[in-house]
């Protein structure tokens, strides 16, 4: 599970693109913080480690306490863009979280025990159909990965939602089907093996005597 982490902040008094700008020109990169029935809080964040915490991975996963200047928020990511060009930090935005708050996050999905599946060792491919899952999750136990057992799956088996095991607490956001999360593919030109040679063929039909 994803601990919490520390991120201090200052207030921005200012907000629109031109104050946006500006911040950035100071070394750091703008942010919001919004949710929990309360106004929407215009703060800036250090740069060098916003940009470490979003590229070190599960950033959108992670929650996060965030001193302002003496007041502490805690919140997770929902969103955040970067430079196309330069993928530089631009803003984020987060959600404050209240106690035993549920809330949406996509989790990645990790696949174990390829060396069991039969399909797998005839060739197979593995086709992920989906690479994270969106769940809903307690905001103080929002699980890092969910695992994808692939055990006893063939050529032509599909894996569905209802064959992970989630952790207590956690439910797909679809709720209303068994959705694929992957399947083995059989390899490019592949048969099934047909029966066995020398078997003995059905016997002809007489002629019909006049």
């Amino acid at each position: 599970m994803t601990a919490v982490k520390q991120i201090e902040a200052v207030a921005r008094d200012r907000v629109g693109k031109g104050a946006a700008r500006a911040v950035r020109r100071q070394g750091k990169v703008p942010a919001v913080i919004y949710g929990a029935g309360q106004p929407p809080e215009a703060i800036a964040l250090d740069f060098n480690q916003t940009r470490q915490l979003i590229f070190a991975g599960h950033f959108l996963t992670t929650i996060f306490e965030i001193d302002v200047q003496g007041r502490k928020s805690r919140v997770i990511p929902r969103d955040y863009q970067l430079d196309p060009v330069k993928d530089l930090p631009l803003h984020v935005d987060f959600l404050r979280l209240a106690e035993g708050q549920q809330i949406r996050v996509e989790v990645p999905v990790h696949f174990v025990n390829q060396e069991a599946s039969p399909g797998l060792k005839r060739g197979g491919t593995l086709n992920i159909v989906r690479h994270t899952v969106e769940l809903m999750v307690p905001a103080d136990d929002i699980p890092e990965f969910i695992t994808a057992d692939l055990t006893g799956l063939d050529i032509g088996d599909t894996l569905h939602i209802s064959a992970i095991k989630l952790p207590e607490g956690v439910k797909p956001t679809i709720a209303e089907r068994d959705f694929t999360v992957a399947t083995i593919v059989a390899p490019s030109g592949f048969k099934e093996p047909t029966a066995a040679a020398g078997e003995a063929a059905p016997a002809a039909a007489e002629p019909a005597k006049s």
